[in-house]
């Protein structure tokens, strides 16, 4: 690589599918799924915000879950469908960093909500009747600005890390910008780096998984000691859903920083990053909305309103 590479400002972004039969497929099946994404997830916000009888702790969950899957996935998206249609993958050094810095949020902040909903899940199972004072508005506001604080302090050292190295390449081995993608543009050691973001990430996979683990078998173990049909039903519809989701998240992760170690399967790292956003993105406002019967009984009025009126 020339020396002007190294200081550029523009870098260079490879392909995210190389067939041209494929690129138009892809780019609707993206395009669909992010409208899809922000439709729900906006539509859920809305109605939150509007309601006054949703004003409860349950439902400002859901609404962080929904911001920051918007914020994620509209980091991601729209760059990378723009990017399909164009002749020139050309990012600024600036506008990378950026999107390493939102990405990278969207993954952490997803992680340590799903604890917080496995707490609130545990509880509203496990002790209905303390339900109100456990997770009360005051200690849900605690923990999502725990989340949000402790998510921002983490990726802040992250990106900073990465940002302090020189670079001496401009061609991004990726199709997206992420933090591995962009300190592998230094020629600097860059082991500093790579243990902080893996000691970062095991931390967090380590956490979330016992968080889930824990609370989960907690719920199973009441479930089966009370022997209620009605709490197994409702332990089975909200729990079974929400562990289907984490490991859909958790897979995808492992696969996205796993596979980044070994550039033999360069597409399959992109699936994986890219599914990590989506499916979770998509699924979060079903799973967590409308399986919540207050949501599912304001919608269905809404609708019912709807109809009357034409």
């Amino acid at each position: 690589m020339d020396n002007t590479s190294t200081y550029s400002n523009v870098l260079h972004l490879e392909d995210l599918v190389t067939s041209e039969a494929s690129v138009f497929p892809v780019f609707f099946l993206l395009l669909f799924a992010y409208l899809t994404l922000l439709v729900s997830n906006t539509g859920l916000l809305i109605l939150i915000i509007t309601e006054r009888s949703l004003h409860q702790p349950m439902y400002l969950l859901f609404c962080n879950l929904s911001i920051n899957d918007i914020i994620g996935n509209s980091v991601l998206l729209p760059r990378l469908l723009s990017d399909m249609v164009s002749t020139q993958k050309l990012i600024t050094y600036g506008e990378c960093a950026t999107q390493v810095f939102l990405t990278h949020t969207f993954g952490t902040a997803s992680h340590i909500l799903l604890i917080i909903m496995a707490v609130d899940r545990y509880v509203a199972i496990c002790q209905p009747l303390r339900y109100s004072a456990i997770m009360s508005t005051r200690t849900v506001i605690v923990m999502t600005a725990f989340a949000w604080g402790a998510t921002l302090v983490l990726i802040f050292i992250l990106v900073g890390l990465t940002l302090r190295l020189s670079r001496c390449r401009s061609h991004l081995m990726n199709s997206y910008c992420d933090n591995a993608s962009l300190f592998k543009l230094s020629c600097e050691d860059v082991s500093v780096n790579n243990i902080y973001g893996l000691t970062f990430t095991v931390v967090l996979f380590s956490s979330s998984m016992i968080s889930i683990a824990f609370t989960y078998t907690r719920i199973a173990v009441v479930c089966w000691t009370k022997k209620s049909k009605d709490l197994n039903s409702k332990a089975m519809q909200t729990c079974a859903s929400h562990l289907v989701l984490y490991l859909i998240m958790l897979c995808t992760g492992f696969l996205t920083v796993i596979l980044h170690r070994f550039s033999d399967f360069p597409y399959l790292r992109k699936l994986a990053h890219i599914l990590f956003h989506v499916v979770p993105g998509n699924l979060n406002p079903v799973i967590y909305g409308l399986q919540s019967k207050a949501l599912r009984q304001k919608i269905v009025q809404i609708f019912h309103r709807k109809v009357i009126h034409e």
